[in-house]
């Protein structure tokens, strides 16, 4: 048999609990609804469609969406005008950086300026993927995340009180050779090009520093450090930063698997940053090319059971496991005053709902 093929159901006798919907209204604050094209013109083309989105929200308590990959120009338009004006108060877009126009001599001004006008028209904050860090170059060089002429990029966005959503790392095991000790070795095995081993690509914590000087420069600017702060297996690490960092917080997005593996850390690091803790899924309505982000019921109520029960040794995704390692996680049961703030009112204070 193929280790692929091996799925070993557990043998525990253990409580189950199904929570069908949250203690309190959720505010998804990392979903994918669609992806935006590289030069901002290209209409967008939806993953999901809209009126199904909702009948899902409906089910599971969710009282909105942040789609975070709004992108710019006219796809950023589309987006608020299909999205967030069609059904107030259900959607948020973000919008995202003209990363195709950062070689350009005026970059810095028509970034802050397109900041500016999207701010005008509806977006609610701004999305920096990885792009920035492991994908982006210039003759043939990667950019770092702190290349100075970002800087009025940041600093537009704290004038205008928009989030910054920032992703500018990944799980550590993808900065590790691909072998037998890789904890992640049948998820970088399935997607090889998710490894960031060797070559010219920076380290995990030489990325996590570049951002950190750019939380520094930019006091004013609040940044969500997306996927437990870059850094889910690592929560003294995440921690620190968020000592250092007052304008930085953190979502739990697609990091189910790491929290819930340690559940007494995990609790302890909620509880301490309570008001500075994130509920979102990195959802992807169709999503099969992440079957542990698919937008559906079982997403939903999984991220339930993680933060209100106690159970014990459960699935972290809807997917076969393991989509991303192969272990099951653990309940963190947390309070309901936590569950209040992580669920809603944290997001809806950066929102400014």
């Amino acid at each position: 048999m193929n280790l692929a093929d091996y799925q070993p159901r557990s043998m525990l006798h253990v409580p189950e609990h199904h929570v069908a919907r949250p203690a309190f209204p959720a505010l998804d604050f990392h979903t994918h609804l669609a992806w935006s094209s590289a030069d901002g013109s290209a209409p967008p083309k939806y993953l999901g469609d809209a009126q199904e989105l909702l009948t899902v929200m409906d089910r599971k308590n969710v009282s909105a969406l942040v789609h975070l990959t709004g992108g710019y120009g006219a796809h950023l338009d589309a987006c608020i005008r299909d999205l967030q004006q069609a059904h107030a108060g259900r959607f948020y877009v973000f919008a995202e950086p003209m990363w195709n126009r950062a070689s350009e001599p005026s970059y810095e001004a028509n970034q802050a300026a397109e900041i500016e006008r999207a701010a005008r028209v509806g977006a609610r904050g701004l999305k920096v993927l990885k792009t920035l860090g492991l994908f982006l170059r210039e003759q043939g060089r990667l950019v770092r995340v702190d290349d100075p002429r970002f800087d009025p990029m940041w600093e537009t966005c704290g004038a205008l009180g928009w989030p910054v959503a920032i992703h500018v790392s990944d799980p550590e095991a993808f900065f590790l050779p691909i072998d037998r000790f890789n904890e992640r070795y049948e998820e970088l095995h399935n997607h090889p090009d998710w490894s960031f081993c060797g070559r010219d690509f920076p380290g995990d914590r030489e990325l996590q520093e570049s951002r950190n000087r750019v939380m520094a420069r930019h006091p004013r600017t609040q940044f969500v450090v997306l996927h437990v702060g870059n850094n889910a297996e690592n929560l003294a690490y995440v921690s620190e930063c968020l000592d250092r960092f007052p304008n930085m917080t953190v979502d739990i997005a697609a990091r189910i698997g790491e929290l819930g593996r340690q559940p007494r850390e995990a609790k302890r690091f909620i509880d301490r940053y309570q008001d500075r803790v994130l509920f979102g899924t990195d959802a992807v309505p169709n999503g099969h090319e992440f079957p542990q982000q698919l937008f559906c019921d079982e997403l939903y109520e999984i991220y339930y059971r993680l933060l209100e029960t106690e159970d014990e040794y459960f699935d972290y995704a809807p997917a076969p496991v393991p989509p991303q390692g192969r272990w099951r996680i653990y309940g963190l049961g947390l309070s309901r005053d936590v569950l209040r703030k992580v669920y809603y009112e944290n997001a809806a204070r950066l929102l400014r709902l």
